[in-house]
């Protein structure tokens, strides 16, 4: 991400006070939330101490709406650097793979690969896989990047099995379901998924280049191809300040 600019933008254009008919930090809010969309990202937004004094309230009240904007993923804060508005926050459909989502918004995705080692299948997982017990499954841990920001670590067990071959290739900077389907043929069918919200762990959080107390999406999933077969068997940990999930589904 690029580095914050010093440019708070035209302190003029904001009201020099607030309306007394309805709650101040509601306005101040709606404030911020006009400062994110009109000013470019990077742009560095006025300082706490400076709207709390422009509009005569405490720096907490603030402090307490510039914190929502945070967490809605407009605005972004960073040690030293002060607040500031937010890059786009791409999203993931559930529905395609990571590279498709990031390529279709015209965002470059990458991978790097962190673990990539063949074991065989107990039970629990051989379940999940819907494939005998002792089959030789391929682990695959990569951090996915987004215009070479982080915003995922992908942890993913795929059958030998079914794509015998597929532990020879170099998976790095390439999207692994581009890679079956021009290899094996698959094609994605049904996705079935969990999703929690919870902070990640301390070596999570620093691969993500995020502090441990920030919420992230674990997304537990087992999707299937067009035929039915079980593609992967998946524990994915996402950044949700960088991140929305979107679902799409057929009422039947």
């Amino acid at each position: 991400m690029a580095r914050p600019r010093n440019n708070p933008g035209d302190l003029a254009e904001l009201p020099t006070e607030l309306r007394s008919d309805r709650p101040k930090g509601d306005q101040i809010r709606e404030i911020l939330q006009r400062l994110t969309r009109s000013l470019s990202a990077g742009t560095v937004l006025p300082s706490e101490r400076v709207l709390a004094e422009r509009f005569g309230v405490a720096r907490m009240t603030v402090r307490q709406e510039v914190d929502r904007v945070v967490a809605d993923g407009l605005a972004a804060r960073r040690p030293g650097g002060g607040t500031f508005v937010a890059e786009p926050r791409p999203a993931r459909m559930l529905t395609s793979s990571f590279s498709q989502d990031m390529r279709a918004r015209g965002i470059t995705p990458g991978a790097k690969v962190l673990e990539h080692r063949v074991d065989t299948a107990g039970e629990a997982l051989a379940k999940e896989l819907e494939e005998p017990v002792g089959t030789l499954v391929l682990h695959l841990v990569r951090l996915r990047t987004a215009d070479g920001e982080p915003m995922a670590i992908e942890r993913t067990a795929l059958s030998l099995r079914r794509y015998p071959g597929l532990e020879e290739l170099d998976l790095c900077d390439v999207s692994l379901y581009d890679t079956l389907a021009s290899r094996w043929g698959v094609s994605l069918g049904m996705v079935s998924a969990s999703i929690v919200a919870a902070p990640p762990d301390r070596v999570d959080s620093e691969l993500l280049g995020i502090e441990p107390t920030t919420p992230c999406l674990i997304i537990t999933s087992a999707p299937r191809t067009a035929a039915g077969e079980v593609i992967e068997f998946g524990r994915s940990i996402y950044r949700s300040d960088r991140y929305d999930i979107t679902v799409t589904y057929r009422a039947t």
